[in-house]
């Protein structure tokens, strides 16, 4: 109510004679406020929302003058990754061989958090390096490849976990539910301890982050990069490409090289 407010204070015409014109100069005011792109698309969501009211409950049958294509494009925030450094900072506070086996594939893999605690023993190849994700996110299957270090760790785990049934790769270690599949939330919140210990702003999902980051860094294109993560859009993964300034730069001093060269007489 409180964005209909500021729109009734500031319109110089009645609630029943706006027009488009009136929308779009309402806009040019809220940005020359330095709104953000969000807070003027919640405005324009409320009026829509009020106009819409008056034409279904109240029959006043006017046209809404709150067009779709008004919102705002809204600057999505870039991927976040750890550095070295930080990764190096996580693992040496992770004691427990499941703890490191979990996110040492998160981080190599390029897992989904919901990939890892429905992982089963039966998509995990160790022996040809590969894990087999099934149903993840848009019920979309594909393959990852496992690293030297996190086949290690798989393997120390699976080592240590104790014989059971259960179908699931990674369980509860101790407590009433030991031996049963760790939850999605159960993974977020040893994260969570680990953060903490370790001093570092981290969620799971900047683990898959700094995966894409590094590969990229490391020369690896794009829709390959594509592939592991399980991108729909190749736009979705060349988002990595405005945080990775190692790639750029690489690519700007090879490609230098080669114009400085071909110019020099």
């Amino acid at each position: 109510m409180n964005n209909l407010k500021h729109f009734a204070i500031w319109l110089p015409v009645s609630i029943e004679t706006v027009c488009n014109e009136q929308i779009l100069s309402f806009i040019d005011f809220l940005r020359n406020k330095r709104l953000k792109a969000k807070t003027v698309n919640c405005y324009l969501q409320s009026i829509r929302g009020f106009y819409d009211y008056l034409y279904d409950e109240d029959g006043l049958r006017i046209i809404n003058p709150v067009k779709r294509g008004y919102a705002l494009r809204e600057s999505k925030p870039l991927p976040k990754y750890l550095k070295d450094h930080e990764v190096n900072k996580l693992f040496e506070c992770i004691k427990n061989l499941r703890d490191q086996a979990i996110f040492k594939i998160m981080l190599r893999c390029g897992l989904r958090i919901e990939e890892t605690a429905n992982l089963a023993h039966g998509d995990v190849y160790l022996r040809r390096r590969l894990i087999h994700i099934k149903n993840g996110k848009g019920n979309k299957d594909r393959v990852v490849f496992i690293s030297n270090d996190a086949l290690i760790d798989l393997i120390a785990y699976l080592e240590e976990r104790s014989s059971s049934s259960e179908e699931k790769f990674f369980l509860v270690g101790k407590g009433t539910y030991k031996g049963k599949p760790i939850s999605v939330r159960g993974i977020q919140k040893r994260m969570e301890y680990y953060a903490k210990k370790a001093s570092l702003k981290i969620s799971c999902h900047h683990l898959r982050h700094t995966m894409a980051t590094q590969l990229l860094n490391a020369g690896m294109d794009l829709v390959s990069i594509q592939d592991l993560l399980g991108h729909t859009r190749i736009k979705t993964t060349e988002r990595y490409t405005k945080v990775s300034n190692i790639k750029v730069m690489k690519d700007y001093f090879k490609a230098i090289e080669v114009v400085v060269k071909r110019s020099t007489p």
